[in-house]
């Protein structure tokens, strides 16, 4: 994650540059009011990232969706778009690693699809 920003801010910063770049409406849902910092944050803002870069290439997407909390559950996100999707069973690189980061971090992440009705990236940790 870049500089000393929280990370709510980091994303949402990103979301703002990322939806005039690509033209595609990113609703947010959540954004933590708690600091997440180090491996965590740096886990999150690199699925966030990754996540938005599958629904650029692959998606036909015209909306995401993000929520990003923290509680005593601790810190769940949901990205979420209404593209393509894909059949079950695919896996690619991107997806690879997101799952790989969270795990490093101690989270676990699913991502889950519907061909013709979007995918959605799920995580906690």
């Amino acid at each position: 994650m870049r500089g000393k920003r929280s990370l709510a801010r980091a994303i949402e910063d990103y979301l703002t540059e990322w939806s005039e770049r690509t033209g595609i409406t990113v609703e947010v849902w959540a954004m933590p009011k708690d600091r997440v910092t180090g491996p965590v944050a740096d886990a999150v803002y690199a699925v966030v990232t990754e996540a938005l870069t599958n629904v650029e290439r692959h998606s036909g997407a015209h909306t995401v969706s993000i929520a990003l909390t923290t509680g005593g559950a601790g810190l769940r996100l949901t990205v979420s778009d209404n593209g393509i999707g894909f059949p079950p069973g695919r896996t690619g690189r991107g997806m690879d690693l997101m799952k790989l980061r969270f795990s490093q971090v101690g989270g676990v992440l699913t991502i889950n699809s519907v061909v013709g009705e979007g995918t959605t990236v799920s995580g906690r940790i």
